[in-house]
């Protein structure tokens, strides 16, 4: 099969590789499209180390192609989709409430340098085993993860599921959003979007979204943004600080890794706010402080990786069903896998106004 692998840093190739072998709690799946990350760019980039050789990608939507022998309730041609995370739910993180970050696979193979855990252990698929940017994908603990396409919906509509809408919808589930509260979301990307969104089905009556792209802050609007500011035109905490006549935002969340924008989210809260971290961060964070009160200011600042597993996919995909959002219009570039390098060049540089591109590796 083709698969798309990381070389070395600053480079990705399209490689023949063997189609995996399916053992009894595994599933097959063949891809029909999947999509760039900016965790992907951060690999391509060498920000984010994983093992030479490896397929990436963690975006899959396909048709189950084979099953393995212990895997019930499931069936062969199938469309179905798997979180970004797939965790064993077996595992002492699983069950102590943080699949996410499932150490399990880490201690069988070896890769915990003695210390039996790594943070982000969850995330498999392009992180510690082959990755969706190719023809076929083995998924393991396949009847914890796989998730039935509903009827009707199409591979674009659900693509955002097992990973941008996820870690969006966390990073307003995280903010401890009550109904009419106030939210700035920093960064209008995929997953600002998503978290903008999640913002809006939650209860929050005004959300201000932050962003340099006026072409982004158009689409925050649609995705239910009250206020757009755009952080070259304006200081984005003096501002706030006049929307909220001096009271600071109830929440926000940073979803871009900068510190900056951190900081800022820091910035704009009251006193007792929620900061929702979303961002991927390249070098060690500051803490200012002043934006912190000196430890003071009753604050809560929480992380967070995207749930992944079948009834966290259900559930994304229940809300796309129900009309109450359209993600569909996010993906604005479609490319097969054969041109994988073009795709990761146009994503990773920003150009002609991408937010997502769909990979179609059939």
């Amino acid at each position: 099969m083709k698969a798309t692998i990381f070389v070395e840093p600053g480079r990705i190739e399209l490689a023949e590789k063997p189609i995996p072998d399916v053992g009894p709690n595994d599933a097959l799946l063949r891809i029909t499209t999947t999509t760039i990350c900016g965790t992907d760019v951060h690999i391509l980039k060498g920000e984010y180390p994983v093992a030479r050789g490896l397929t990436i990608g963690h975006e899959p939507v396909g048709v189950i192609e084979k099953l393995g022998t212990a895997v019930a309730g499931y069936r062969e041609g199938q469309r179905v989709i798997a979180g970004a995370i797939c965790p064993n739910f077996n595992s002492y993180a699983a069950q102590d409430g943080a699949p996410s970050q499932d150490g399990s696979y880490l201690v069988a193979a070896g890769l915990c340098g003695g210390h039996g855990y790594k943070a982000t252990a969850g995330w498999r698929f392009g992180n510690l085993i082959d990755g969706t940017q190719a023809e076929y994908l083995l998924v393991p603990d396949a009847q914890a993860n796989l998730a039935p396409i509903p009827d009707g919906l199409t591979d674009e509509e659900v693509l955002m599921c097992p990973d941008i809408m996820s870690t969006g919808f966390k990073g307003a589930e995280n903010a401890n959003i009550k109904i009419g509260d106030t939210v700035v979301i920093f960064a209008q990307g995929p997953i600002g979007l998503c978290a903008t969104a999640g913002a809006r089905l939650l209860g929050a009556t005004t959300i201000i979204a932050v962003d340099g792209n006026d072409h982004r802050l158009g689409i925050s609007r649609k995705m239910g943004a009250d206020i757009t500011l755009n952080f070259k035109n304006c200081d984005v905490v003096d501002e706030v600080m006049k929307l909220t006549g001096g009271r600071g935002a109830d929440s926000s969340i940073e979803a871009l890794g900068t510190q900056s924008t951190f900081e800022s989210a820091l910035r704009v809260l009251k006193p007792g706010g929620t900061l929702s971290s979303l961002g991927v961060y390249s070098d060690d964070l500051r803490i200012p402080l002043s934006a912190y009160a000196a430890g003071l200011g009753d604050h809560t600042i929480i992380t967070a990786l995207c749930p992944g597993g079948k009834e966290r996919m259900r559930r994304l995909m229940n809300v796309i069903a129900s009309g109450r959002i359209d993600l569909g219009p996010m993906v604005t570039h479609h490319f097969p896998l054969d041109e994988i390098v073009a795709a990761y060049d146009l994503f990773s540089n920003q150009r002609d106004g991408v937010l997502k591109v769909a990979i179609k590796p059939h």
